[in-house]
């Protein structure tokens, strides 16, 4: 299941992994490495149980559970900072651990045989483990410390008796080879095999973040855009405008024909119409941004999301009483503004007759509007360009392709999605999902 983004996740422009919300590779690697380093103490005393009761062979079972008891008190101390504040967790931590496993089991081996003891080869676990979780360095060390370790129980150990003949002795060190052989598979698999499986969802995780972060900043870049064209066209609107009064009101006055002074006024009603959009296009691209965040009731949303439909009752709307008076935080007249272009292009697809449908309803914790269109339905080639800046269906004049981009942009800054599902003939359904507890990061 994906993850879903906080809004303080959602709202971060930077680059770096951790202003994007995404966890740092420590915070991935300890809460494995303490599982399995439980298993590890787990095994161990079970193997110090069968030893000594199946197989009646004379240990130092004290010596022993002491170096587990070591062992088992460093995990347990690692719980707090792994709850707490998981992100501080620094390399040398994490090495330092492992160097003290090596350190308790070379102890472990010490009473048992030293390398006659045939899960003495376990050494390579913790070797394979640090050379994902740790730098080189640390790694190398621990390789070192391994070697030094190994070597110095080739000359200090205390014996383990394994038989009462040679053969014997054989037959329970391979048949303990074989057993230790299978413990340090199961054990390394399962840790690369879970860390592989951690980083790539943290990897999916920051390449969102990233996207989304390029996509704000293409909305700033438009914002940036709208502005500047407001600002160079407000001077010549305003002297168009000045100018058609002028000749609207000399030619009423000098008794010109009727189509004429209605051809003046068309100019002066299309070049309000160009003001008005500047700064629609201003507030969509701009605005949105920086919009303070208030409580917003379900049904108040709705309905001023259909507000601004230059034909709402073109629109079958359903809300389910229970949801109408639900509050949300959100930017209102942001998220207006976004469910209003979602209905929009439904009312623009879907043909004469047939009207689109828009569903405001409740799954799990997030309030979800769906839009459906009757229209001819969208091919998954263009589907998929859906929501990129300009790319447009429509026909030239009749959109600029910002639409579902800004009402993307603005719903996933509230931890939400917006996910578009189309058929050939079957029409498009777009569904705007916002978390009930949506607030402003």
């Amino acid at each position: 299941m994906r993850k879903k983004f906080t809004p303080a996740d959602r709202t971060s422009s930077a680059m770096g992994q951790g202003m994007l919300g995404v966890a740092p590779a420590n915070e991935i690697n300890l809460p494995w490495l303490v599982r399995l380093r439980w298993g590890a103490v787990a095994g161990q005393l079970v193997t110090i149980a069968l030893v000594k009761l199946a197989l009646g062979l004379s240990i130092p079972v004290p010596a022993l559970l002491a170096l587990v008891g070591v062992e088992a008190a460093s995990n347990a101390a690692w719980m707090w900072p792994m709850r707490r504040s998981p992100s501080t967790v620094r390399d040398w931590w994490l090495g330092a651990t492992m160097v003290l496993d090596v350190l308790v089991f070379s102890g472990l081996l010490f009473f048992t045989g030293g390398p006659m003891n045939p899960f003495s080869f376990l050494y390579l676990v913790p070797i394979a483990l640090g050379s994902v979780i740790l730098s080189s360095a640390w790694t190398w060390a621990l390789v070192f410390l391994s070697m030094a370790c190994s070597a110095v129980l080739f000359a200090w150990h205390q014996p383990l008796e394994l038989g009462d003949s040679h053969a014997a002795h054989m037959a329970l060190h391979l048949r303990g080879m074989w057993v230790a052989f299978g413990v340090s598979a199961a054990f390394i698999v399962y840790f690369l095999r879970r860390t592989r499986r951690a980083l790539s969802e943290r990897d999916a995780e920051l390449a969102e973040s990233r996207s989304l972060a390029a996509r704000q900043e293409k909305l700033a870049a438009l914002a940036t855009m709208a502005a500047g064209a407001a600002h160079e066209l407000s001077t010549p609107l305003a002297t168009i405008a000045l100018v058609a009064r002028e000749l609207e009101r000399t030619a009423a006055q000098s008794g010109a024909a009727g189509a004429i002074v209605d051809d003046v006024r068309l100019v002066r009603s299309q070049v309000d119409r160009c003001r008005d959009i500047l700064t629609r296009m201003s507030a969509d691209a701009g605005e949105a941004m920086g919009e303070s965040f208030v409580a917003s009731a379900v049904g108040q949303l709705m309905a001023r999301s259909l507000q601004g439909l230059t034909d709402a009752e073109g629109i079958r709307a359903a809300v389910d009483p229970r949801l109408s008076g639900l509050t949300l935080r959100v930017p209102e007249r942001a998220l207006s503004e976004a469910i209003r272009g979602v209905l929009k292009n439904a009312q623009d697809a879907s043909p004469p007759g047939q009207l689109p449908e828009v569903t405001v309803q409740r799954v799990d914790d997030e309030i979800q509007f769906v839009v459906v269109d009757r229209g001819p339905g969208i091919t998954p080639d263009v589907l998929r360009r859906i929501g990129e800046p300009f790319f447009t269906t429509k026909p030239p004049g009749q959109g600029m392709g910002l639409g579902v981009f800004l009402a993307r942009t603005i719903v996933e800054r509230l931890g939400g999605d917006l996910h578009l599902r189309s058929e050939i003939g079957q029409g498009t359904t777009a569904t705007i999902a916002i978390p009930i507890m949506a607030e402003k990061a």
